[in-house]
């Protein structure tokens, strides 16, 4: 055993303290840090001021068990890894910042059973609204935020059925110009390589989508493959080289986002492969990754940050509703494609 000392913490700081350090009593400080009830500028000036040099936190717990809600937005994504979602995060929190909410994030790692786990838990605090990546969840993730008596914002996705409200992008559409754009450009010989399918549901649409035009236009996917790891420049090279050693004739690869897309591209320049002339690429998200290749990588946006303003927007608009403010409970933003370097001209 370590025979090393406990550390000694100073009391946990509490109204009384601010009341003595400002003057005035326990309820008024009360009212200015709950912004509630009616006191002078002056006095709120002077308890603020005294939290403040104190470093006093309020209790926000104590404060929900009255109100049944604390001042913080949930917001469950798969990856913080994946370079999406940090620009989700940067629209939520803009439209946050000029409120009185504050996000939290979750990270499920794709997995249905974690989403379920961090849902419970998000839930647990009694936040002022959900937003949550996707539309599939477990069947006790769905009754728990049904019944969670909180605004919820299903992002990313629009082809299903929402639970409260919707923002995002129909990745079938996604999945369909996209092949509509290679095939214009006279691409005949294609494949795919895409990763965390079948969990991730939202490339599993685009795939469903690219494969149906291929079908309808009598064009047959010459090879496709994924695996379940996240993506990586390094995991887009070793599946384009496995890719084209498999299938040499294919004349262009779709991939399912732009990191392995990126990696992909890497490998043909590396190998002397004629981009697009001999194979065209494409990705999807539109990453500004793809800002400093060698070439820039087509791919189609998702409109990220739109989609989290809009999302934070529909939380702040249902606690509190202004007069004359339309609340919508579906937003679909129409995808971006950019032929970018990669793709013939059609």
């Amino acid at each position: 055993m370590s025979d090393k000392p406990a550390p000694e913490y100073r009391h946990r700081l509490t109204l009384r303290d601010v009341s003595e350090a400002s003057g005035v009593s326990e309820m008024t400080v009360s009212r200015v840090l709950r912004n509630r009830g009616d006191v002078s500028e002056a006095t709120r000036t002077k308890v603020l001021e005294a939290a403040k040099s104190l470093g006093y936190v309020p209790n926000k717990i104590a404060g929900a068990l009255a109100s049944n809600r604390v001042n913080l937005v949930g917001v469950i994504i798969p990856s913080l890894s994946n370079m999406v979602f940090p620009e989700v995060m940067m629209g939520i929190s803009r439209v946050l910042d000029d409120t009185a909410l504050q996000p939290v994030v979750g990270v499920t790692g794709y997995e249905p059973e974690k989403e379920e786990s961090v849902i419970f838990e998000m839930l647990s605090w009694r936040p002022t609204g959900l937003i949550v990546a996707g539309l599939e969840h477990t069947e006790a993730a769905q009754a728990m935020m049904r019944n969670a008596g909180i605004p919820i914002v299903e992002i990313m996705d629009t082809d299903g059925e929402a639970i409260d409200a919707c923002v995002g992008i129909s990745h079938t559409r996604a999945g369909r110009e996209t092949a509509k754009e290679i095939l214009a450009r006279g691409y005949r010989k294609i494949g795919f390589l895409g990763t965390k399918m079948p969990l991730d549901h939202r490339a599993r649409k685009r795939f469903e989508g690219f494969s149906e035009v291929l079908k309808e236009a009598g064009v047959s996917l010459l090879a496709k493959d994924y695996y379940s790891g996240g993506s990586s420049l390094a995991q887009g090279r070793d599946m384009t080289a496995a890719l084209l050693e498999a299938q040499p004739d294919l004349d262009c690869i779709y991939y399912s986002n732009d990191m392995i897309g990126a990696g992909g591209l890497l490998y043909c320049l590396d190998k002397g492969i004629d981009v697009p002339g001999q194979i065209g690429l494409a990705g999807f998200n539109g990453v500004e990754l793809i800002d400093g290749l060698p070439k820039r990588l087509a791919t189609m946006d998702a409109g990220r940050r739109e989609i989290g303003e809009h999302s934070a927007r529909y939380i702040a608009a249902s606690v509190e509703p202004n007069e004359g403010t339309e609340i919508k409970k579906r937003v679909e933003i129409s995808p971006r494609f950019a032929p970018g370097e990669t793709l013939r001209d059609p």
